[in-house]
């Protein structure tokens, strides 16, 4: 018996790993462009609304994928709009390497940002699909490892590339290496999804009961697999399709509530570090090479505090790792905004910053993801998680694009100023707003929503 549940157990965690290699490849993706920004600068003589543009270029891609990703999965299932994501970062990989101009960088990025914006919002999607409620938590915060675990990996080998050349290498061709580099985790990614089988709540919903419990039974066993199945097709029965839902009374607090955390993931300033580490580390005394290594110590710091919070987010609850998340976040980057001020040492810079990365990586980075792929009923869950997810590539486009243009025009602490307020704003709101979601069923959540008889 225990040797069963163990093979199940390991079968779920094997799923778990293939849809969570989407979530690397987001970080992958995304990151890359750290340690290319610099050198495409210099190649490309850009000012600083060009260089937001170079950085953010992919998210208006992620913006469109988020918004097609819901009604495509609905309509074709997770696992074959996974498998366009990840012929889209191929081809992206590929042509972000060969570009003769701005125009041309932003067009192979944009492609990429579709890919990352349909796997941003559908690998927890599936992992949440699959998991057993009691490990539901722990699962879906895999995808946000596998996440930070990508941007780690980018950082490692935009160092790599760096300290092969020169600056004038690196000008000419050491940031089409670091673009073309992610051609490899694509391809894998491509391959492993052929061996993974269809989301079961979307097989239900497609009439494909059968197929369903085969799932159901592989993951939990039978008892398990027949209690889930009668869940899913009640709940089921009582949802309708249309997008709409997400915004009629009920549904509506959770659209709301998971719209909120979304945003205040990235306004929060997360990926004013993650995009433009290299170039911040400059400018708090560190050297090109230095500010690489010091990059990818954030790597390591995010993917260090996000296994503290796989193995605390069924335990601790979502709720409580939201509210110490975001205040220590406001704490350490109003530090860092400090250190800017008033000429602190690079050391001091980096302390704060690497505190500020761990504070995410334990909290907001993972549960937010954890959160939102919970709230919703089975039917519109694609549809009402695209809209979340939507609405996070925004906020993530707005931060990206504007944090050049806020350094220059205003200097270097202000935006950490910015970012350390919303934090503050978050905890408050999850505080006084946000339910605990801890040890719920998905279908015991949805009946949170639905209006009371």
């Amino acid at each position: 018996m225990d040797n069963d549940v163990a093979g199940r157990s390991g079968y779920v965690y094997l799923l778990t790993f293939v849809a969570a290699l989407g979530g690397l490849l987001f970080g992958y993706d995304t990151g890359v462009i750290s340690g290319t920004i610099g050198f495409m600068q210099t190649r490309f003589a850009l000012d600083s609304t060009q260089t937001g543009w170079a950085a953010s270029s992919a998210l208006v891609g992620c913006i469109l994928g988020a918004a097609l990703a819901g009604s495509l999965s609905d309509r074709f299932g997770r696992r074959r709009i996974l498998i366009v994501s990840a012929v889209l970062f191929l081809v992206s990989a590929i042509t972000s390497a060969l570009p003769r101009n701005l125009t041309e960088l932003a067009i192979a990025r944009i492609l990429g940002g579709i890919g990352v914006g349909m796997a941003s919002m559908l690998s927890p999607l599936y992992i949440s699909e699959i998991a057993p409620a009691g490990i539901r938590g722990r699962l879906v915060s895999l995808n946000q490892l596998a996440i930070v675990s990508g941007f780690l990996v980018v950082y490692f080998v935009n160092a790599w590339i760096q300290a092969a050349g020169d600056e004038s290498w690196n000008v000419a061709l050491g940031w089409r290496l670091m673009f073309a580099s992610g051609s490899i985790p694509a391809v894998l990614f491509f391959a492993l999804l052929f061996a993974v089988p269809e989301s079961p709540r979307w097989l239900v919903k497609q009439g494909r009961a059968e197929e369903a419990l085969d799932m159901l039974v592989s993951v939990g066993g039978r008892i398990h697999a027949e209690r889930e199945l009668r869940e899913i097709r009640e709940a089921v029965a009582h949802e309708g399709g249309s997008i709409w839902q997400v915004f009629q009374p009920g549904i509506r607090v959770a659209m709301i509530i998971a719209i909120v955390l979304a945003v205040f993931q990235q306004i929060t300033g997360i990926n004013s570090i993650l995009y433009y580490g290299p170039e911040i580390f400059k400018d708090a005394g560190a050297g090109t090479h230095a500010a690489f290594v010091q990059t990818v110590l954030v790597g390591v710091v995010n993917v260090g505090f996000t296994f503290v919070a796989i193995f605390s987010v069924d335990k601790l609850g979502r709720k409580a790792l939201l509210v110490f998340g975001a205040l220590s976040m406001g704490l350490f980057i109003f530090l860092t905004a400090l250190s800017f001020q008033f000429g602190l040492s690079g050391a001091w810079t980096l302390l704060f910053v690497l505190c500020y990365i761990g504070s995410f990586a334990v909290s907001l980075g993972p549960v937010v993801w954890v959160y939102v792929s919970e709230l919703f009923p089975t039917r519109i869950r694609g549809r009402a998680m695209a809209v979340a997810t939507l609405c996070l590539w925004c906020a993530c486009y707005l931060v990206s694009q504007t944090f050049p243009d806020l350094v220059e025009r205003l200097g270097r602490p202000v935006p950490f100023y910015i970012y350390g307020a919303m934090c503050i704003i978050m905890a408050l709101f999850v505080w006084l707003v946000v339910p605990e979601t801890k040890g719920r069923t998905l279908e015991e959540i949805e009946q949170w929503w639905l209006p009371k008889q």
